[in-house]
């Protein structure tokens, strides 16, 4: 698993930095944009074909469907990932990040605890921002439904990313 992990260090860290970006803006959707013929993803789609168990490839075009804003595919293709690799974190987080760009609220809460239940302990450091967003996103959809459980998961976002304005913002609404 930790040449795996080695493996895929280099995509999730350039995947990473394109993920916190595109969570301060709203996700645009086009279905004109994934019936458009993108090289990469059918360069990719056709190396799948070959062997369908090639995580490296699958991540890939994971990525490659979400810089296309096409978030059914990458929702599927992140899930393919997950089913390879069961233990990597970051595939469940990019699942919660597409779920989350499609609207489904539902989904991306379960995608984005199964994140946060797949860090490993010697993996939280390099994690730190991707947790406290998760944690955030936990804290925000449970702030009217459950209000306790919000105030941990808050704590716990702010906890790994003090700066995070817009968490220092709901932990106060939460708590006073």
């Amino acid at each position: 698993m930790s040449k795996i992990n080695s493996l895929f260090l280099g995509l999730i860290l350039a995947g990473s930095v394109s993920l916190v970006n595109a969570q301060t803006t709203q996700p645009e959707t086009s279905a004109a944009t994934s019936q458009t013929t993108n090289p990469t993803i059918e360069d990719l789609k056709k190396q799948i074909a070959a062997n369908p168990k090639d995580a490296e490839s699958l991540a890939k075009l994971a990525n490659a469907y979400q810089e296309v804003s096409d978030w059914p595919n990458a929702i599927d293709t992140w899930k393919k990932v997950s089913v390879l690799l069961p233990d990597w974190a970051p595939a469940y987080y990019s699942q919660a990040y597409a779920y989350q760009s499609a609207k489904d609220d539902a989904n991306a809460k379960i995608a984005y605890e199964k994140y946060i239940a797949a860090v490993k302990p010697e993996e939280v450091e390099q994690n730190k921002k991707n947790l406290a967003y998760a944690y955030f996103y936990l804290a925000f959809t449970e702030q009217k439904t459950d209000p306790n459980k919000a105030k941990e998961h808050i704590a716990k976002s702010i906890q790994y990313d003090p700066t995070n304005q817009d968490a220092v913002k709901l932990s106060k609404a939460l708590n006073s």
